[in-house]
């Protein structure tokens, strides 16, 4: 009898990594909504503008890598909430950046706490220089990204 071709689950890479990816944020968005009344984007949205404040929606999404619907979405949540404030460029008037308020800084740093305490449950029994390896091999992953859109042309 002949079996069909299919995917080795347990060994297929991206399988790995969108398991591992899903269900970090689902455990994420639960208890970030428990503790802080916010989900994952939302702590995406906020962790991101930590990093670089007073950029676009469309700088987000670039860095992130999320779709335009979801960051809008959250950051109108986050809006809402007087989490984040939205402005004129003042490069360029007809764009708006995002900020962090006060009170955004404020959520920020209590959920940093958590997911901090998150990654180092997630990294536990590895050494360091094992967590090194894996980092450089997810930035080089990361970097490689940009290739997986043209299969016709590899």
């Amino acid at each position: 009898m002949h079996q069909k071709p299919h995917l080795d689950l347990d060994n297929y890479v991206p399988a790995l990594l969108n398991f591992l990816s899903n269900k970090l944020a689902a455990t994420a968005s639960k208890e970030y909504r428990k503790r802080f009344g916010v989900g994952v984007l939302e702590w995406r949205m906020l962790s991101m503008l930590a990093v670089e404040d007073h950029i676009t929606a469309n700088r987000i999404c670039q860095v992130i890598g999320l779709d335009k619907g979801g960051v809008s979405r959250s950051l109108h949540k986050l809006e809402q909430s007087e989490h984040v404030k939205f402005e004129v460029d003042p490069t360029d008037a007809r764009r708006q950046v995002v900020s962090l308020t006060a009170k955004g800084w404020k959520l920020h740093d209590q959920i940093l706490t958590v997911a901090l305490k998150r990654e180092q449950i997630l990294l536990g029994g590895l050494s360091q220089e094992e967590i090194e390896t894996l980092i450089g091999l997810l930035r080089h992953l990361h970097g490689r990204v940009r290739f997986l859109g043209d299969l016709e042309n590899q």
